[in-house]
């Protein structure tokens, strides 16, 4: 049976590539960002959303269902960087990385439960990241804003785990998206910058954003019914040393 799927920032990188992976299964896929795709996929609808706003947030969410009749999995994936210190960095940075990392995926969560409790099934998978499980330098706001998310998609697990309805997230590492590359981009050496990523992944590579979209796939699938309250780590190795 076809699923109905919500992914928030799915213009590009990984969220693109959960819409891709989850549209290929033959679901009825919901594009959520603050931009247009660049490309038009079947199975694929887009639509402009601000995950920060509330009302927009929970507007999208009802009319989606009310397109569909069901609300199956939302990916919360949508997230900004952010490359300073906490010297470095200002309350507005900071307070503009919660609202999208932190904020969005705590009304992407809130709304999907509106709609899934009731029917006693669906599945919420949140994007956080390694830099929450270790020591980043310069990922001071970044990192706090996904260890939040970490803390808030556990307490979310446990408080709905007899529901029907799971709560897992993502912890990738450094991944090959459009994030990094605009990084690359605007680093004197981006050859130099690139090559320091490399190494701080002891496989020796930068991730693919189809890899992360994969274990996305397998957390909403019935193979994973029995997982809740948990993440899967897309690191190449580095939470390994």
């Amino acid at each position: 049976m076809s699923r109905t799927v919500i992914v928030t920032g799915g213009a590009s990188g990984i969220g693109l590539e959960m819409c891709r992976a989850f549209a290929a299964l033959g679901d009825d896929v919901h594009l959520c960002d603050v931009h247009e795709p660049n490309e038009a996929l079947d199975g694929v609808t887009p639509h402009v959303l601000d995950v920060r706003d509330e009302n927009r947030v929970g507007a999208l969410f009802d009319g989606v269902v009310a397109g569909s009749g069901r609300l199956d999995v939302v990916c919360n994936n949508a997230g900004i960087g952010s490359t300073t210190s906490v010297l470095d960095c200002t309350v507005e940075e900071w307070d503009a990385v919660m609202a999208v990392n932190a904020r969005g995926v705590f009304l992407g969560t809130k709304h999907a439960l509106r709609h899934m409790l009731p029917r006693k099934d669906g599945v919420i998978i949140n994007t956080a990241s390694a830099a929450a499980l270790v020591g980043v330098t310069d990922r001071a706001s970044y990192s706090a804003s996904k260890g939040a998310v970490i803390a808030f998609s556990r307490q979310v697990a446990s408080q709905y785990a007899g529901t029907g309805v799971r709560c897992n997230w993502l912890n990738p590492g450094t991944v090959d998206s459009p994030w990094v590359g605009r990084l690359l981009d605007g680093h004197p050496d981006p050859e130099e910058l690139r090559s320091q990523l490399v190494a701080r992944q002891p496989m020796g590579r930068l991730g693919e954003p189809a890899e992360i979209a994969a274990a996305a796939v397998y957390l909403a699938s019935d193979a994973a019914r029995f997982i809740t309250g948990t993440d899967i780590v897309l690191d190449g190795g580095l939470t390994a040393r």
